[in-house]
């Protein structure tokens, strides 16, 4: 095949097919960043004291995702509080919901007790960072 030829048709679509293999794994690989749906390279924990919301957002006995502040809380008994970093030991994703107690990373599945942090299921291998809370007029503060 001369230089003047155009290609072969199998060329451009083997071509093609690898184009779109690299364009799909994009969001794939994404998913495993540590910026992904963590705020960008900000801390695990707060740096400085950060309000939550009303100490009535967090049942006794339950827990809640502050997603947004990457912090859980839990509550349990009445008037304690325990707070957890929400950013997965594994690969920095930010958690994505509590179900039955346990914290979910939707990256790779990681899972996580919210009263103490420990991992209940991996690929993460060290438990979520504590983080000092206290209740302040009705208010929850952590760091």
């Amino acid at each position: 095949m001369s230089a003047s030829q155009p290609a072969a048709r199998r060329t451009v679509l083997r071509g093609a097919a690898a184009l779109a293999g690299a364009v799909g794994a994009g969001p794939v690989l994404a998913a495993c960043s540590t910026a992904t749906g963590t705020g960008g390279n900000s801390p695990a924990v707060p740096t400085a004291p950060v309000e939550l919301g009303a100490v009535a957002e967090v049942p006794v006995g339950g827990a809640k995702l502050f997603r947004e502040k990457k912090l859980i809380v839990s509550c349990p008994a009445e008037g304690q509080y325990k707070a957890f970093s929400a950013q997965c030991t594994h690969a920095g994703c930010v958690l994505d919901k509590i179900v039955e107690g346990e914290g979910n990373c939707p990256c790779h599945g990681s899972r996580f007790d919210t009263g103490t942090g420990a991992v209940l299921r991996g690929p993460a291998t060290d438990p979520l960072p504590a983080v000092p809370v206290r209740a302040e007029n009705g208010r929850l503060i952590a760091g």
